[in-house]
């Protein structure tokens, strides 16, 4: 193979390794790459109503669409969703809580990928990033570093327009010498680029890029070959132009059927036909008047040269048949049926996958309890979802990139590590929170009801695995927490008791404070006086005894 464009990552060992275990079956990758043979050419077509012929003319359908209203506002609807832009904090956070490593390596991840953050401009720029990959169904990033340097990561993300570019894919192979079958013992992979676009003329050239030079992120959802990668749109590419057919028709239907309109049947005798006619315009010109009312200048001007099929019909008539006659033509009796529009408009929102309730202006926002959410906005939500994991293959794919050329990770660890890796988008949807907290309210009730049956019919994990649905590692977790809190209570109460008891505080301070007061001589003569009065007291009594 030629030399490519750009720069490789460790991969001569992994083509070898390849290479070294042969198969009759060729791999299969759904990224809509083209398989072409070793310096063959090749070139693709698609029909789609007769216009689009390759990938380049599929974008840009997509993006013709995304112009329409109804298409732009299910879009909107959809980005909204998925990015949310906070003041304070960015639309995206890579979490690495399941990740069993240090917390050093840990780190390092995540100042990386707050600079690749960066290189993309994803706090301000994430809005459009989504949109462009959501319409286009892909998304190329050019991967630029310094190699002079490789070891300081990738320098710049640049984006490449999907029309310019495509992936490329040979396979290599050879034949079996015992049984004369085709065996695939690998794959040469790369990207062809062309800054005219690729077209169906020039659609073998252009400059090979390698494949670790090009971060590449598509929809996932491909044709039946598995050949070529739809967007989300496409299935909206049939009921948008039934839409727009049908309104045209009711548009030029209302223009040529609302007024009702004059026949005019002009009797010219025995005139030849040339003199028949100029009767006929003379006769217009002098029975038609035409007083416009113009709204900018104010002016009544005389329109009476200009005749549209919108107004008078004038038609002449031979000798021999009724005279100069004027009828009535009457005008459309169903113009204001409009259930055929209605029904191929939700037919759009239904295959862009909003619901029908958001793009009813009759309808009004409300954010009540979760048994009012419709099953719509669930699945709505659930679509977000899967959009925003998709998505995030674009921060694995950099982020392998830019990891094995700092030296923090080899791509093997990373394809290891990403496994449990994910990315928490910041959420605007009330409707997932709202769900959750009724069902955990739910299942804290049923836990009071059953909890006088736990030690006689039902077991503490049962009720935990059954009744609040917890897995075994939350329950491992939320033991050790239990125990850690019990600890600590325990500790501080060990304190408490080991500290010594107090002595009277207020007889403490008296004596330390408060200094002995002097006794006077009578105060002494009548505690002497009182001492011998208690004590004669006590003989008398023991005497009578």
């Amino acid at each position: 193979m030629a030399e490519l464009f750009g720069f490789t990552i460790a991969r001569k060992k992994q083509e070898q390794e390849q290479q070294n275990l042969p198969s009759i079956v060729s791999p299969t990758q759904e990224d809509g790459s083209i398989e072409v043979a070793p310096g063959g050419a090749y070139g693709t077509y698609i029909d789609l109503e007769g216009k689009a012929k390759n990938e380049g003319d599929l974008v840009t359908k997509y993006r013709e669409m995304a112009i329409q209203p109804e298409c732009d506002s299910a879009i909107q609807d959809i980005v909204n969703e998925a990015i949310i832009v906070d003041e304070q904090d960015g639309p995206v956070e890579i979490v690495l809580d399941k990740l069993d490593y240090t917390e050093s390596i840990k780190n390092k991840i995540r100042e990386e990928f707050q600079y690749l953050l960066k290189l993309l401009n994803f706090n301000n720029n994430a809005y459009e990033i989504f949109r462009k990959w959501y319409i286009d169904g892909r998304l190329y990033y050019n991967i630029v570093i310094d190699e002079k340097n490789p070891r300081s990561g990738i320098k710049d993300l640049r984006y490449i327009d999907p029309r310019k570019i495509r992936k490329i894919r040979e396979p290599i192979k050879e034949k079996d010498p015992r049984t004369g079958a085709t065996v695939y013992k690998g794959m040469n992979e790369y990207y062809l680029y062309n800054p005219q676009g690729i077209t169906t003329q020039n659609q073998s050239q252009g400059v090979k890029i390698a494949k670790d030079s090009i971060c590449y992120v598509h929809s996932g959802i491909t044709d039946n070959r598995n050949s070529l990668i739809y967007s989300h749109l496409h299935k909206a590419i049939k009921p948008l132009n039934q839409l727009r057919m049908l309104e045209d028709a009711v548009v030029v239907y209302r223009l040529a059927r609302a007024p009702e309109r004059r026949v005019f049947y002009i009797d010219v005798g025995n005139l030849p036909k040339m003199k028949a006619e100029q009767y006929l315009r003379d006769m217009m010109v002098k029975h038609k008047n035409k007083l416009t009312y113009d709204a900018a200048t104010g002016e009544v001007r005389d329109d009476r040269k200009f005749m549209t099929m919108l107004e008078d019909f004038w038609l002449p008539r031979r000798e021999g048949g009724r005279g100069t006659e004027i009828t009535t033509l009457g005008g459309g009796q169903n113009l204001g049926e409009m259930e055929d529009v209605d029904y191929f408009r939700r037919k759009l929102y239904k295959s862009l996958n909003v619901p029908v309730t958001r793009m009813e202006a009759d309808n009004q926002f409300n954010l009540g309890r979760a048994s009012e959410i419709t099953r719509d906005e669930l699945k709505f939500n659930k679509f977000i979802m899967r959009l925003r994991n998709r998505f995030s293959e674009l921060f694995d794919e950099i982020l392998e990139i830019h990891l094995a050329l700092k030296g923090i990770t080899t791509r093997a660890e990373w394809q290891e590590m990403k496994q449990e890796v994910y990315y928490d988008f910041m959420e605007d949807n009330h409707f997932t929170e709202l769900k959750e907290t009724e069902i955990m309210t739910e299942r804290l009730r049923l836990l009071g009801d059953i909890d006088q049956y736990v030690g006689k019919y039902f077991s503490e994990e049962w009720v935990r695995k059954n009744v609040l649905r917890m897995s075994e590692d939350d329950i491992e977790d939320i033991e050790k927490q239990i125990d850690q809190e019990g600890g600590d209570e325990s500790d501080s109460e060990d304190e408490v008791d080991a500290q010594p008891p107090e002595e009277n505080t207020t007889e403490a301070f008296v004596e330390e404070f408060v200094p002995p007061k002097e006794i006077s001589d009578e105060e002494k003569k009548l505690v002497e006086s009182m001492t011998r009065f208690m004590d004669s007291m006590t003989t008398v009594s023991e005497d009578k005894e």
